[in-house]
């Protein structure tokens, strides 16, 4: 759902990052994730699943995301909201999103679809479709958050560019460190802090767990109407790890 971001960094230690990503050990095939969502006083729950899959040669990952109102907030907005990216993995360990949906109830979708061979990203939502040329390091709502599971930053300073379906903004984000409170306990994650660097840019701070393969633990960010939402997770679960070519070593990521 939509989520916000408000916190100093902590002390920098890049050293972490650099030593911790998915490949430092073998990625499940599955990873279901559970979340508590908060804005103000409602209430919302999300659940996000990540698979990961060998098709005809090349290693493809699915990421779904479906979050539902709690509460009151439940009586007045009932429909779900649902995201799905999917894509493929490069042989650096870099997501390449090829879809991107965003959808919530009956109402028409964002879409992102990525054409990487023409350099192309068109997007299609309420106000008609547009095409816009596809930077080469452009990543969804989704991929972004799951992204450091497969590589790690490339230093203090993130660059990219994001679409959520309708725009495609150029991003920057800082890294840090930060022991955080969780329903599963303390974990030491990495931070990422957007920089805010023109007006109407949104806040968005994203939390990546060291021990749970990089995964996103927390997220908070603003959105339109100056809505702020804190994603916090409960429970992530893992999809047993095949003895195949689904299970993604450290050499698979190297290659």
């Amino acid at each position: 759902m939509k989520q916000l971001a408000v916190a100093l960094l902590c002390g920098l230690s890049f050293s972490t990052f650099s030593a911790f990503s998915a490949c430092a050990a073998d990625i499940p095939p599955r990873v279901d994730i559970s979340y508590s969502v908060t804005s103000g006083s409602l209430e919302a729950e999300m659940n996000d699943t990540l698979e990961i899959r060998q098709e005809n040669g090349a290693r493809r990952y699915a990421i779904s995301s479906e979050g539902r109102a709690k509460g009151l907030l439940a009586l007045t907005q009932p429909d779900s909201l649902v995201r799905d990216s999917e894509g493929i993995i490069t042989a650096k360990g870099a997501l390449r999103p090829e879809r991107f949906s965003d959808q919530h109830g009956a109402k028409i979708p964002k879409v992102a679809i990525f054409d990487w061979s023409n350099k192309l990203l068109t997007l299609q939502h309420k106000r008609g479709e547009e095409k816009k040329a596809l930077p080469a390091d452009a990543l969804d709502r989704l991929s972004l958050l799951y992204s450091f599971m497969f590589s790690p930053a490339p230093g203090k300073v993130i660059n990219l560019h994001e679409t959520d379906g309708r725009r495609l903004e150029v991003a920057s984000y800082t890294v840090g460190k930060e022991t955080l409170d969780t329903p599963m306990g303390k974990l030491e994650t990495i931070v990422l802090t957007k920089r805010l660097e023109k007006e109407g840019d949104r806040d968005k701070k994203i939390w990546l767990a060291v021990d749970h393969h990089m995964l996103p633990v927390r997220v908070v960010s603003a959105e339109k109407l100056g809505i702020v939402t804190d994603q916090m997770v409960k429970k992530i679960s893992y999809g047993e790890t095949p003895k195949t070519p689904n299970t993604f070593s450290r050499a698979a990521c190297n290659e």
